[in-house]
């Protein structure tokens, strides 16, 4: 059977459902795997439900279907591996969790803990000796999504500040950074 064959004897159709079926339930077993990571386990059992539910589908089909269409499994594959990245993708956007950000800083520390603060973070400094001398590390526990956005402020106040995360397991005591008024269909919620 040369490649033309091949090709001409493949259902396209059922393949592009094979690659999509394939790419959401890894997608789905990707967000899974960090949802469990992350503590949060009824969001974990659904995942895990639908993820599954949509593997038995494809695999009870597929596996008779490839001795006859070779291809399949090529497409199936291609799933399997586009469902990798577009579970990362998806997890990245939601950025679900903390963070840990420490930050060192020579030149700005009292202003960016203070601006910190302000935003509604929760700053704990301490006083350390670097190459150049004294520096201050500050520990500040965030929202893996407002990272971005820290990170521009700090960099804003210190150019030179150094910085690292880390993931955080747990996290007590959590403050949200301050946000606006709550309107809309939410505000029927808020307590006066």
């Amino acid at each position: 059977m040369d490649i033309v064959e091949l090709i001409q004897t493949t259902d396209w159709h059922y393949a592009i459902l094979v690659f999509f079926a394939r790419l959401t339930d890894v997608s789905l077993g990707t967000l899974r795997t960090i949802a469990i990571v992350h503590g949060r386990t009824m969001l974990a059992f659904w995942l895990g439900f639908f993820e599954s539910a949509i593997w038995l589908a494809v695999v009870s089909t597929i596996v008779q279907a490839v001795y006859r269409q070779p291809l399949l499994g090529v497409v199936y594959a291609l799933g399997f591996a586009s469902g990798n990245l577009v579970g990362i993708t998806i997890e990245k956007w939601i950025a679900m969790g903390h963070l840990i950000l420490r930050v060192i800083s020579r030149n700005n520390p009292h202003k960016i803990a203070s601006v910190m603060r302000t935003k509604g973070h929760r700053v704990t400094t301490f006083y350390g000796q670097g190459k150049q001398g004294p520096v201050q590390e500050l520990y500040i526990v965030c929202r893996r999504k407002d990272l971005k956005t820290l990170l521009q402020t700090i960099l804003k106040l210190d150019p030179e500040a150094f910085y690292v995360t880390e993931q955080a397991g747990s996290v007590s005591n959590a403050v949200r950074p301050i946000m606006q008024p709550v309107t809309g269909w939410r505000a029927i919620f808020k307590k006066k």
